[in-house]
């Protein structure tokens, strides 16, 4: 749910270049990662609820600040879950571009949806052994890639020396904001594993050991290819979406090239089909709690919201067309106010509810407050670098806000009609 590999980091190596890269890469699990970790691993484990994030927030925080949590979340997927299609034509297109040619692009895309829909209708097990899997698929093309490039490494004189550390592209500030914020992406999503806390097996347990040591391998993987591209003396000044594919023909060939290609299209495909899994379990839990209409609970005999996950997957459909930098500014914009309230209710709930058990405890309050602050500024830094990426008419940012201003309107909409029920049926009692 949070990362597909090395695929979707080459515009950091474009926008920054090697060593800003490395840098940015090394720092950003510490600032952003591990503290998401840490306090999902805490609430995934005291309040293992479907419907993760949107339960701790709505009882730290009251019905209010829940239902902005629900909307926050579900309105950054629409923009979050439009990345993959894209990424995945981007990397179909290297088989052949007239795959891809015109409206074919939008109809490969909107097949990632119906048949990622189709999957999900199995189960959470039957998702979740399948993406392991293309897990493995997609990874072994970086294996021989990596390799290549440490061995190229050791045994080439001055290998190291012929490394362009400062290289990038054109615009250096703009394209070290897109660098910053593309690596965000990349390591952001933790909480979505939240939402399917009764499908797995003691999470009390298994939220937090996933969640330290997934954030580790999600490093790792995005480190050494890098650092293999750095090895081989590629330049990365033009690097973008789908340039791995071009280094591993330079340092493989056609083969591994190929299969490079085959992975990134993996990735697209496995990534947007785990995700749903986790986002079409959110509007279950609000329509539980009578914020959405009763029928989005309807499952099938799998056990699986059919209503959810086909309205979810129409939502996604709608959003397929928009760039992936645009795409990425919204979410990012969205998620990050969502993750915000969830560090907030981290702290509430320690204070409201001491005595809550507590499997895994991410350190004091000194310590629980401290751990939004980084993610905080990053959020707070990916808003500022953001206000002039246009979407048509607007930016990305003013956009963003507008939709999240559309929250407390539908919620006062949906209270305002759940109080009529309320005063229909005191009256009829009468």
């Amino acid at each position: 749910m949070v990362s597909g590999g090395p695929y979707g980091i080459e515009d950091i190596l474009g926008g920054a270049g090697f060593a800003k890269a490395i840098l940015i890469l090394v720092l950003l699990p510490f600032l952003w990662s591990l503290p998401t970790t840490l306090m999902i691993g805490e609430l995934a484990s005291s309040i293992p609820a479907e419907g993760g994030f949107y339960v701790w927030v709505r009882r730290a925080l009251g019905p209010f600040w829940g239902y902005q949590e629900g909307w926050l979340s579900l309105a950054a997927s629409v923009f979050d879950m439009a990345i993959y299609p894209t990424i995945f034509v981007s990397y179909l297109s290297r088989f052949n571009p007239d795959l891809t040619a015109g409206p074919r692009a939008y109809l490969w895309s909107l097949l990632v949806v119906v048949v990622c829909c189709a999957w999900n209708l199995r189960g959470a097990p039957a998702v979740g052994e399948g993406t392991v899997g293309l897990f493995v698929l997609l990874l072994a093309p970086f294996a021989v890639f990596v390799g290549i490039g440490f061995w190229h490494g050791l045994t080439v004189h001055g290998a190291l020396a012929g490394i362009q550390w400062h290289a990038a592209g054109s615009g250096a500030q703009a394209s070290l904001s897109t660098a910053v914020l593309v690596a965000m992406w990349n390591y952001m999503g933790w909480d979505n594993a939240s939402t399917v806390a009764q499908e797995v097996e003691n999470p009390q347990r298994n939220y937090p050991l996933a969640m330290v040591s997934a954030a580790a391998l999600v490093a790792v993987t995005y480190i050494l290819p890098l650092a293999a591209v750095a090895l081989m003396g590629i330049s990365v000044a033009n690097f973008s979406t789908g340039s791995w594919a071009d280094a591993a023909r330079m340092m493989g060939g056609p083969a591994l090239a190929t299969a490079v290609v085959a992975g990134g299209a993996i990735n697209g495909f496995g990534m947007f089909n785990v995700l749903m899994m986790s986002y079409t379990r959110l509007p279950v839990a609000m329509a539980e709690d009578r914020m959405l209409p009763r029928f989005v609970t309807l499952r099938n005999g799998r056990g699986v919201p059919y209503v959810s996950v086909v309205l979810c997957g129409l939502a996604w459909a709608l959003a397929l067309n928009l760039k992936f930098e645009r795409l990425i500014s919204i979410d990012l914009s969205l998620y990050g106010a969502s993750l915000i309230l969830e560090f907030v209710a981290l702290v509430v709930l320690r204070l409201r509810e001491p005595g809550l058990e507590r499997p895994f405890k991410a350190g004091n309050l000194a310590v629980a407050c401290a751990l939004g602050v980084g993610p905080t500024f990053l959020i707070g830094y990916a808003l500022w670098a953001s206000r002039d990426e246009m979407l048509g008419r607007f930016s990305a940012l003013g956009f963003a806000v507008a939709v999240a201003a559309v929250g407390p309107v539908l919620y006062w909409l949906t209270s305002w009609r759940m109080n009529r029920r309320r005063l229909a049926a005191e009256l009829a009692g009468d």
